[in-house]
């Protein structure tokens, strides 16, 4: 069972997805999240990556979130999802994307949807091959001041190269990687090209409505 901790929707029991391919954050893990967060969740807009049963953006809107936005690739998760977001009385705060993970990042991109806060719980195994940070980095859908923050198994690292880590908690095998929204610049490298892209496109960045029909 699954029961949101704190703020407007506390006590809510969200629905579980019936497949060996979702992981829920476990509560006391989630709890410890929103700790680290504290009052930086009020009035963001936050971005729920490999979603599962959307108990972590749930949380956050809970908690005080301005928006929303859950990425899950797989449909009875996502349908399990928009259950949740309907029982918490969500529907004008929530986006769901059913789309696997860098599609739905390009899109919102195109969208220019930018981001105070992003959280990421990708199955443990798809680090080993891929590294969801760069198309966050490449795309800029977080801001300069924001956080990114990734679960993973210690066995697991993610990437050091795209944003700067500033922080990371252990709970036995599971880890919180924090990083800050600053990009990671080389000299001469793709990362430098991409901050000057940024920094002439800042200004043509805008928040743009995230309701289902926009």
């Amino acid at each position: 069972m699954i029961r949101i901790i704190a703020g407007r929707y506390k006590g809510r029991i969200l629905r579980l997805v019936r497949s060996p391919l979702v992981r829920p954050l476990p509560a006391k893990l989630r709890g410890s999240l929103f700790n680290i967060l504290q009052e930086r969740i009020t009035d963001t807009y936050f971005l729920d990556g490999f979603a599962g049963t959307g108990s972590v953006g749930l949380e956050a809107l809970s908690r005080g979130a301005r928006r929303a936005v859950f990425i899950e690739e797989l449909p009875l998760a996502a349908k399990t999802i928009e259950a949740n977001i309907k029982k918490c009385g969500a529907e004008e705060l929530a986006l769901v994307i059913n789309k696997e993970f860098n599609r739905a990042v390009i899109d919102l991109a195109k969208r220019k949807v930018i981001f105070d806060i992003i959280f990421l719980d990708p199955p443990y195994r798809l680090l080993a091959d891929r590294n969801p940070l760069k198309v966050i980095r490449k795309r800029q859908i977080l801001k300069p001041d924001g956080l990114l923050i990734i679960r993973h198994h210690r066995r697991y690292s993610p990437s050091k190269d795209d944003f700067e880590l500033i922080r990371q908690v252990s709970f036995g095998d599971d880890i919180f990687s924090i990083y800050s929204g600053k990009i990671i610049v080389k000299k001469g490298s793709l990362n430098e090209l991409d901050t000057r892209k940024s920094k002439s496109n800042k200004a043509k960045k805008s928040k743009v409505s995230l309701d289902n029909g926009s």
